[in-house]
C-alpha cells in the first residue's frame, strides 16, 4: 500500500511540475514598469486571452494615431503553423512553442510586407508573480524594435 501511495504522489508532483502556464484573463498594460519605445510603441493597452486545451485566443486592444483597433489571433499550442489575418489583406503565419519548463510561450510570426520584404515578430509570454509579461522583438526592412510589456490582471 505504501508503494502505491508513493507512486501516486510522485505522479501527481510530476504532472504538476510539467503543467503548462495558463495565461487566460483580461490584462491591462502597466506603463509605469513596462519598457516601451519612446517615439512609437506596438504595446497593446489591454489584452484578453482565452486558453483552453491546445488553443490560445489573444485579442490585443491598441491605438494608433488616435484610432482604436483590436488584433485577434488564434494559435495552436503544439508548434504547428497557424495563419491569422494580418493588416491590409496580408496573412500572418505563426508558430507557438512552450519553453522546456512550460512556463513561457514563444510565438514567432511572419508577415509579408508591401516592399517585398518580411516582418518577423517574436513574442514571449510568461508570468512574473501575478503579472503577465510580454517581450516582443520585431524585425523588418523598416528596422528592429524591442519592448518589454507588463500587464496587470483585471
Amino acid at each position: 500500500m505504501k508503494k502505491v501511495l508513493v507512486v501516486f504522489v510522485l505522479a501527481v508532483v510530476t504532472m504538476a511540475a510539467s503543467a503548462q502556464t495558463n495565461f487566460s484573463g483580461s490584462w491591462k498594460l502597466d506603463t509605469s514598469i513596462s519598457e516601451l519605445n519612446d517615439q512609437w510603441t506596438m504595446a497593446p493597452k489591454s489584452i484578453d486571452i482565452k486558453q483552453s486545451g491546445n488553443q490560445l485566443q489573444v485579442d490585443k486592444h491598441a491605438s494608433f494615431q488616435g484610432n482604436d483597433f483590436t488584433i485577434s489571433d488564434t494559435y495552436t499550442l503544439d508548434g504547428k503553423e497557424c495563419i491569422n489575418k494580418g493588416w491590409r489583406d496580408t496573412e500572418k503565419k505563426s508558430t507557438a512553442n512552450w519553453s522546456d519548463d512550460n512556463k513561457s510561450l514563444n510565438i514567432t510570426s511572419t508577415i509579408l510586407m508591401g516592399d517585398g520584404g518580411e516582418m518577423t515578430i517574436k513574442e514571449t509570454y510568461q508570468m512574473d508573480g501575478d503579472a503577465l509579461t510580454l517581450d516582443s522583438q520585431t524585425s523588418s526592412s523598416y528596422g528592429d524594435m524591442e519592448e518589454h510589456m507588463v500587464y496587470d490582471k483585471q
